[in-house]
């Protein structure tokens, strides 16, 4: 046999073995998918904690994330934008008030497929009530990922220095302004109260209004119906909030710090911020939570936070980000969450099992599972101008909050309530 046919044919298999290594290598390597999520403030800790459990039982999927969007706002408006260019992430995490325009732009991945495809799915934790939440036009397009509602923090120290009583703390806006007046009145750098009326997609505008039985819209979406008496009631609270109860008009971030620093007696925002409100208190005195006031029997509450969401645009791709989606909405993935931030988990088993001791020892976190038969959805506004529908409406609260027209909030009301209607979509 002649050296070089050796040679030639030592070459054609060493040149067949490594092909198969590489193509072993290849088939071994894991699917990389993106992911971007809002509010590094609230869940960058989660994310690290969600990414390293993730890594043990699916070493086959890698997750790069990209930076934190700064609010669902921006998250949203990103997305759109990205579809144009074609550079979307994978995987999404949205405000519950923000599926309904990524679905209408045929941007969002539905999950019925793959929740078809699982075995034994509703006995992991997942519930009807979780597939109403992310459904639109009959298909599931999102699994909530973080719920909130909105609460009263209580500066029990504060409190007792006005003469309230921490054992009976107030259920009704009278009753709230009225103590607020009192902790305003121990000195100039003490506020009564602050709330964090500008909270993504107008959710604290919408609470009042649906506590008070009212809508944002009427049942066929034409017509604005927060200008009646549930509108009234809320727009003529928060501007006795600013008149009565000596609310400053300090942005989110300053009414945290604020509070957190002793300066504020009472502070309305929502679940999520309990966690970190917490840790900055570090016990400088004695924090307590308390329900919402003034909910009616036929009341509701708007649910916060935010739902997963699938945008990538390859099967390949999708089918991977259906496992990191499942696992954080899941019954350890809700849990990590719940724990460090201080929304509710929507899952069964992370609340019945994971979370069961941890309410116990953290009574603060159960106000708003006590408030979960008012829970109803986020609304969104209908049409190419939703999202400029919650900025004129912010201007106009702003209006109010910032004192230039605290006096006169029925006014801002019928204002408000007419360009919000210019904006809406004529059927």
């Amino acid at each position: 046999m002649r050296p070089s046919f050796i040679r030639s044919a030592l070459s054609a298999s060493l040149a067949a073995t490594l092909s198969s290594v590489t193509t072993l290598a290849l088939a071994q390597a894991p699917v990389e998918i993106t992911v971007q999520y809002p509010y590094p403030e609230l869940f960058e800790e989660t994310h690290k904690q969600l990414t390293a459990e993730f890594a043990k039982v699916r070493p086959d999927i890698k997750l790069t994330y990209r930076a934190p969007y700064t609010s669902y706002e921006e998250g949203t408006q990103k997305v759109l934008r990205e579809a144009i260019t074609k550079q979307m992430p994978d995987v999404t995490f949205q405000g519950l008030n923000r599926i309904r325009v990524l679905v209408d732009r045929g941007i969002a991945v539905p999950f019925d497929a793959f929740i078809k495809a699982e075995k034994n799915f509703s006995e992991q934790g997942f519930h009807k009530a979780m597939f109403d939440i992310g459904t639109q036009n009959g298909k599931v397009y999102a699994l909530p990922f973080a719920i909130s509602l909105p609460i009263t923090y209580y500066n029990l120290d504060l409190v007792k220095r006005a003469g309230g009583d921490p054992a009976n703390l107030p259920r009704t806006w009278d009753e709230v302004i009225a103590l607020a007046k009192k902790i305003d009145a121990l000195g100039t750098d003490i506020n009564g109260v602050t709330y964090a009326w500008d909270i993504t997609g107008n959710w604290l505008w919408q609470a009042p209004v649906f506590s008070q039985g009212g809508t944002m819209l009427d049942a066929k979406e034409t017509k604005v119906a927060f200008g009646g008496p549930a509108g009234e009631f809320a727009v003529d609270t928060l501007a006795r909030l600013v008149r009565e109860g000596g609310m400053p008009n300090l942005s989110q971030a300053d009414m945290r710090s604020a509070f957190a620093a002793g300066k504020t007696g009472i502070h309305f925002t929502s679940t999520s911020d309990l966690t970190k409100v917490t840790g900055m208190v570090d016990g400088k005195f004695a924090l307590k939570t308390h329900v919402f006031p003034s909910v009616r029997p036929d009341g509701k509450l708007p649910a916060g936070g935010n739902v997963a969401m699938i945008v990538a645009t390859t099967p390949e791709k999708q089918k991977a980000s259906w496992e990191f989606v499942k696992f954080v909405t899941g019954p350890q993935g809700a849990a990590i969450m719940a724990k460090t931030t201080g929304y509710m988990p929507p899952n069964k088993i992370a609340n019945d099992v994971h979370m069961k001791d941890f309410y116990k020892e953290n009574p603060n976190h159960f106000t708003a599972v006590q408030q979960l038969p008012y829970l109803t959805g986020w609304y969104a506004f209908p049409g190419e101008n939703g999202l400029k529908i919650t900025d004129v409406i912010k201007d106009h609260l702003q209006s109010i909050v910032s004192g230039q027209r605290a006096a006169e909030p029925r006014k801002v009301l019928g204002e408000m309530t007419q360009d919000v209607q210019k904006l809406l979509p004529r059927k």
